[in-house]
């Protein structure tokens, strides 16, 4: 089950820490990390039924707004 309630335990400093990975890349190798980060946490996820969720959750929200 996908876990959705705020889950980080320092999120300005993990939300600074994903700013600060993209300093100095160009548009092309910003968007290529976020392509290799997104493979890295799935694979820490494990579960393609969360990840299938994360994802749909994902596709929805940006849908949306």
């Amino acid at each position: 089950m996908l876990e959705t309630r705020p889950n980080f335990d320092r999120p300005d400093e993990s939300y600074a820490l994903l700013i600060k990975a993209h300093e100095g890349l160009s548009e092309a190798e910003s968007h290529a990390m976020n392509a290799r980060l997104i493979l890295i946490l799935m694979n820490q996820i494990g579960d393609h039924a969360v990840i299938a969720e994360a994802l749909a959750l994902a596709r929805n929200v940006r849908a949306a707004t």
